[in-house]
């Protein structure tokens, strides 16, 4: 146990999904801090000199990134590096939290640990940057990849499951079916930082719930859960224009036995405690 207070700990991004189960320390989010101002990051950190940082602060929109590159880097790629070296400065951990999208999506299982990056969007590159600079800068780092997160309720979750849950009244819903994924509730997500925070873990970690799916079966599960007559058509990638930069399999497993319950039994949890009957 490295006994690092948790009030001790700056998160960044705390304004997100995942920052919302962040229920320690000193949390910020974009009006408290621009982490694309280098001065700004020094400032801020050298005042509070924290024992570690949680980076959650980051883009995350698929295709704004496709948009606006010049944004997605500003923020992934230069945001992890104005991090990094504040906390070289004050010697304090850096959990950087990246992406599935790392990968390239070809292989036919879920991805390791010590399997080799080759990002296809520029989302994926820009937060594989994130992950060499840090590695590169810092010594005291853990990078965590997730995937396909989910959480927040209403107020700060946007993606897939909200949206799912929006059409419940509708008589069809169409989901994707050829794309696959590790859903990963973030209340989930910020209980192992904190466990790998307190064994003063170091390196690179895969952290998703247990399983496999497609947004497909992701929308069956909802679908059953609120006993809605909606019925679920598959339907491909295709379908929706969706950006071929998407990767087919970004499906994360952990070769370091990060033991974690399965996708279903978090989304579970997840709908019965932060959604009313729809």
């Amino acid at each position: 146990m490295t006994g690092i207070s948790l009030n001790k700990i700056i998160t960044t991004g705390a304004d997100g999904m995942a920052g919302s189960y962040v229920d320690f320390g000193i949390k910020t989010g974009r009006r408290q801090l621009d982490v694309t101002n280098l001065e700004q990051v020094v400032k801020f950190v050298k005042n509070y000199s924290p024992k570690a940082i949680i980076h959650l602060a980051a883009e995350t929109n698929v295709d704004l990134c496709e948009q606006k590159p010049e944004r997605a880097y500003l923020i992934n790629s230069i945001g992890a590096y104005n991090v990094a070296m504040a906390s070289k400065m004050v010697g304090s951990k850096l959990i950087y939290v990246s992406t599935n999208a790392v990968f390239n999506g070809d292989k036919k299982s879920a991805y390791i640990e010590t399997d080799q990056p080759d990002p296809q969007s520029i989302y994926g590159r820009s937060k594989y940057i994130g992950e060499l600079v840090i590695s590169s800068l810092l010594k005291d780092y853990i990078i965590i990849r997730t995937c396909w997160l989910f959480g927040g309720g209403l107020a700060r979750d946007h993606k897939f499951v909200t949206k799912i849950i929006q059409q419940l009244k509708n008589l069809e819903i169409k989901a994707i079916n050829d794309q696959y994924g590790s859903p990963t509730f973030c209340k989930d997500l910020v209980t192992v930082i904190k466990r790998l925070i307190e064994d003063d873990e170091r390196g690179l970690f895969h952290v998703v719930n247990g399983g496999s799916c497609s947004r497909y079966d992701i929308a069956r599960e909802i679908v059953a859960h609120f006993k809605s007559s909606a019925k679920i058509i598959p339907v491909s990638s295709s379908f929706f224009g969706t950006n071929k930069l998407v990767i087919a399999n970004g499906s994360l497993t952990s070769s370091k036995v990060i033991g974690m319950r399965t996708w279903q039994e978090a989304l579970r949890e997840y709908l019965e405690t932060e959604w009313t009957k729809q």
